[in-house]
């Protein structure tokens, strides 16, 4: 059996899960941290911080489906491939606008009004967010046409996220060894302790050693990775034509999935996914999970600092804890899936999410247990995170044509959600102003509940439909789905 039928060779399995590792590690950065540097660091109001992570997200969500319509469509730059076309473009994109996200405006100073900044930053994260939709399609895009085989699709995933938890490590790794050397240096014990102006050093540093090990990375995706490009007329009756048959024949009866469409009207095309039920189960599964891994990672350091009243230090190793859980979970997805199915495992993780939510409601002055909190909450949100991203491949199956498309699609709703969810939370705040005041302590405690256990049982209804009605794909021009046809266990 062939390395595109089961799984790839180790390199070029690495080479493929690193290629996301620049946009994890400004990820890690963006949600954690976007807020705490606009509002505590440069001094921003609520409503304007989360007004900046509004256009982003908004931003990202106009980027994602259309990317994701034009990566499937456009044949690529030469022989180099589409999606890695589109990934090159996302990576460049992402490397010329981070930076200026997390520094000070340029020619700025404490008497520019903060509309003014508000201005100057939103080119910046509209070109960012830009950059990483296109790096994000494409790469998810990869996974349906490197391999096929279902659980090989699993796998590639969780090496994928194993990655997605070793950026998330380092950008906390970084912050901790920055805050550290910051309090080193600083006479005055309660000033190293508390976020301020003092402090934009740290994310201007963090955000620049961010893009350099990124970049490594990224290179090491473009040299490593090669795209199956599809074959022409001519090539259909040579070798790459010869070695198809030979893997067809070899495969026989054990394939998993649907068998190549043999005819063009059993190609989905984009429309076509609209008038699928399946689909719009899991978009609404996977904006669920996204809603409750992005927002309880958005405003965990809020909840670290105004509500259980933590050193700023903690905002880094709270993470890292959690991140450091959600990578060793990523080591048991595969097997986990392949004994109790795919549906169950996400039950898991939801059940570790709910335990973290409860934890949090019942105790209200954790202090030191949060770690242990943070250990739930890091299993789970690894958990869901893969599944749901293996179910979005499970989908797609052999419809690699138009896979650029339906992983555009999730993330629209994914991004726009978690963009519309966090200016109602920054709009609800009690605090009109800079500083907070005593209501932020409940603020934020019932913040960190309802977007892990509330969201979780909207997941958990999300999980319930599959279970009813599985997953199937109904090919162009069929009246029915039969009773051979995929489905997600």
């Amino acid at each position: 059996m062939s390395d595109t039928q089961r799984s790839l060779p180790a390199l070029r399995a690495l080479s493929y899960a690193v290629g996301h590792f620049l946009n994890d590690l400004c990820a890690s950065m963006w949600f954690t941290y976007l807020l705490v540097f606009y509002h505590s660091v440069l001094g921003f109001l609520n409503t304007n911080a989360g007004v900046l992570l509004l256009v982003g997200q908004v931003a990202d969500a106009i980027s994602t489906p259309l990317i994701g319509y034009e990566s499937d469509r456009t044949p690529g730059c030469g022989n180099y491939g589409k999606r890695k076309t589109w990934h090159l473009v996302g990576t460049l994109s992402v490397l010329l606008s981070f930076a200026f996200i997390f520094n000070q405006c340029l020619g700025c100073s404490a008497l520019t009004p903060q509309w003014a900044s508000l201005t100057y930053f939103v080119p910046f994260i509209i070109v960012f967010q830009f950059g990483w939709a296109a790096t994000q399609i494409s790469h998810l895009s990869l996974i349906p046409e490197l391999v096929t085989c279902e659980h090989a699709k699993v796998e590639l995933t969780a090496y994928r996220y194993a990655f997605t938890v070793i950026a998330n490590i380092t950008v906390y790794a970084v912050a901790y060894l920055l805050f550290h050397v910051q309090a080193g240096q600083d006479d005055d014990p309660l000033l190293s302790d508390a976020l301020g102006p003092a402090d934009v050093h740290i994310f201007r540093n963090l955000a620049l050693i961010v893009l350099g090990i990124g970049a490594l990375f990224s290179l090491f995706f473009h040299v490593g990775t090669v795209e199956r490009r599809p074959a022409t007329g001519g090539e259909a009756g040579g070798e790459e034509g010869k070695r198809r048959m030979e893997e067809e024949e070899e495969e026989g009866e054990r394939r998993p999935l649907l068998p190549r469409p043999q005819a063009l009207s059993s190609l989905l095309q984009w429309k076509c996914w609209l008038q699928q039920p399946s689909f719009y189960q899991v978009a609404l599964l996977y904006m669920s999970t996204r809603l409750i891994v992005n927002l309880s990672q958005t405003y965990i350091s809020m909840y670290l600092i105004n509500t259980l009243g933590l050193p700023k230090k903690f905002i880094a190793t709270i993470p890292l804890v959690m991140y450091l859980s959600g990578f060793l979970s990523s080591f048991i997805m595969k097997p986990l899936s392949k004994l109790i199915g795919k549906c169950l495992t996400y039950f898991v993780g939801l059940l570790l999410i709910l335990a973290f939510a409860c934890w949090v409601l019942l105790d209200e002055s954790m202090g030191q247990r949060v770690y242990g909190a943070a250990v739930l909450l890091g299993a789970g949100s690894a958990t869901i995170l893969v599944i749901s991203l293996a179910m979005t491949a499970e989908l797609i199956a052999d419809q690699t044509q138009s896979g650029a498309f339906v992983y555009g699609a999730m993330s629209f709703t994914d991004k726009l959600a978690n963009g519309v969810a966090v200016m109602i939370i920054q709009a609800l705040h009690p605090c009109h102003t800079v500083m907070c005041c005593p209501a932020c302590v409940w603020f934020y405690h019932n913040v960190m509940v309802i977007v892990t256990g509330g969201v979780a049982v909207v997941a958990t209804l999300a999980l319930c439909s599959i279970l009813i009605w599985p997953i199937r794909i109904r090919p162009r021009g069929l009246p029915a789905m039969s009773e051979d046809e995929p489905r997600v266990n």
